[in-house]
């Protein structure tokens, strides 16, 4: 509604942010036996076939702004850390639908660099 983005970086998630509009975007770093990946969850949800629809394709419009949001505001760690700017970006698109209950590449954090 308000348009604003709020980043929050930590150790954990800022589960007292999350409204109950859950347009949050969700990423942390995980390990799998190729490595490191960035690791995104966003949550399209379970409203009906219309709203759902909706939700998707906001989130798949906004998303590039939230990564470069997220690549921006830890610059230092990737800094510090200059091979994850080459991990991989996997984005689940959490829905009780399987329309949109998707599991996704999307490019790496040098990707969306400003």
């Amino acid at each position: 509604m308000t348009a604003e983005l709020f980043l929050n970086i930590g150790l954990q998630f800022a589960y007292e942010k999350i409204t109950s509009m859950r347009d949050e975007v969700l990423a942390e770093w995980r390990y799998s036996n190729c490595g490191l990946f960035l690791y995104v969850n966003v949550y399209v949800g379970n409203y009906g076939p219309a709203e759902n629809d909706l939700r998707n394709t906001i989130f798949r419009r906004e998303l590039p702004l939230a990564l470069e949001a997220i690549v921006y505001g830890d610059q230092k760690y990737f800094k510090v850390n200059p091979p994850l700017m080459n991990a991989p970006i996997w984005i689940q698109f959490d829905s009780a639908d399987p329309t949109y209950n998707r599991f996704e590449y999307w490019g790496t954090a040098r990707d969306y660099r400003l």
